[in-house]
């Protein structure tokens, strides 16, 4: 997996809905966490909600699913998750995941302006939610009982 200091990698995905968008354009607007998940991942399950909440705030997340846009879809309702998510499938052999090296989901990386990861993280990490939420402007756990940390 990339680590933080490196350039992260060009990618053009198919965004949920139609189109394609490029981690280029994504950080014409600034920094950006990107969020590679598996809908049958339980530590995904775990994570994508608390990363929405950081998303309402002023750190944008996209979310990357390593399925179809159909399953996708009915994780995002099932977990209620609203972020704009890509899609780095298993047909195409998810080009984005292998550029960034990942080896398990989820698998966070948070992009600055000039392409650099300053964050790399697997799994599911407390603190490092945390630091993104202050980040952000926002408290990512509302009193919930979480681990402090879980493997990918």
């Amino acid at each position: 997996m990339i680590a933080a200091g490196s350039v992260a990698p060009e990618f053009t995905l198919d965004r949920m809905g139609g189109g394609r968008q490029s981690l280029k354009e994504i950080l014409k607007r600034g920094p950006v966490l990107l969020a590679f998940y598996k809908i049958s991942c339980p530590v995904c399950q775990l994570t994508l909600p608390f990363l929405d909440r950081i998303a309402a705030g002023s750190l944008p997340v996209i979310a990357i699913s390593q399925d179809d846009e159909n399953g996708t879809a009915k994780f995002q309702e099932r977990f209620k998750v609203a972020l704009p998510t890509l899609l780095d499938r298993e047909r195409d052999h998810y080009p984005a995941s292998n550029a960034f090296g990942i080896s398990h989901v989820p698998s966070l990386f948070l992009i600055e302006k000039d392409g650099r990861v300053s964050l790399a993280v697997d799994g599911f990490s407390k603190r490092d939610l945390e630091a993104l939420g202050a980040r952000a402007g926002v408290a990512p756990f509302r009193g919930e009982n979480v681990p402090e940390w879980k493997a990918g």
